[in-house]
């Protein structure tokens, strides 16, 4: 419940019945709460998808043609199928699979199907961005680390990812934008994140404000982002 302080202040404030403070107050309390789980998914998808997306990548590019084309077969499934529905998959079948086979209930959180979907999703997304960067890097640049001596592995981590990291950046920040916004689609597995709450605020009071209040808070998250990506864009301005 909201403090009676901030009900009196906000009724003297808005000139607003002490209901109707106390209601939006509240509103905005579990729209917080939400935004711990948005936050949450948004980080530890991150965390897991963009290292996953390197040897993806490199599997993408593999000389060897199976691998080649076993990569690029997952990598067509992924991003040709709605991440909604993908999250669908990996929350339930698991579940139908080993009642099914096995006759037990394994108890799948939410969350972390949530966390596994976007996690594989992004890998797949931030994997061509990478390819990108990495094709785009001169052939006379491996020749001349092959001349100084380098082997394959220095050569990628010291003189080519460099680089890539650089020229993916913009790239990189519109994905992890998107991410942000795709993670009101969890609702769907009923997880309590920000546009849950919003929709369940929404109905409630039979208003849209409280949807409108959760674009504002999804639009303050994705001005810091933009912040962080262009101040690492930045930094990285001496490969110019």
């Amino acid at each position: 419940m909201a403090n009676q302080s901030f009900i009196n202040f906000f009724t003297k404030l808005f000139n607003a019945s002490p209901q109707s403070v106390t209601s939006y107050l509240n509103m905005l309390d579990t729209m917080f709460k939400g935004t711990g789980y948005t936050l949450s998914i948004f980080l530890l998808t991150l965390l897991f998808a963009v290292p996953l997306a390197l040897p993806v990548s490199l599997g993408r590019m593999s000389k060897n043609k199976f691998l080649s084309k076993l990569t690029n077969l997952f990598l067509l499934i992924i991003r040709g199928t709605p991440l909604m529905l993908q999250l669908l998959i990996v929350y339930f079948v698991p579940k139908f699979i080993s009642i099914r086979l096995f006759n037990v209930t394994i108890n799948w959180p939410a969350f972390a199907a949530a966390v596994v979907a976007f996690s594989i999703n992004y890998a797949s997304y931030f994997a061509e961005i990478y390819r990108g960067g990495i094709e785009s890097i001169p052939k006379g640049q491996y020749e001349a680390a092959k001349v100084l001596g380098y082997t394959p592995a220095q050569t990628f981590f010291k003189i080519v990812l460099p680089q890539v990291v650089k020229r993916i950046v913009p790239a990189m920040g519109n994905e992890v934008i998107t991410l942000v916004k795709d993670t009101s689609l969890v609702t769907i597995i009923s997880i309590q994140e920000l546009m849950f709450y919003a929709k369940n605020s929404a109905n409630r009071m039979v208003s849209f404000t409280p949807l409108l209040i959760a674009g504002v808070f999804y639009f303050v998250m994705n001005w810091v982002v933009s912040y962080i990506f262009r101040r690492f864009e930045k930094k990285l301005s001496y490969y110019n």
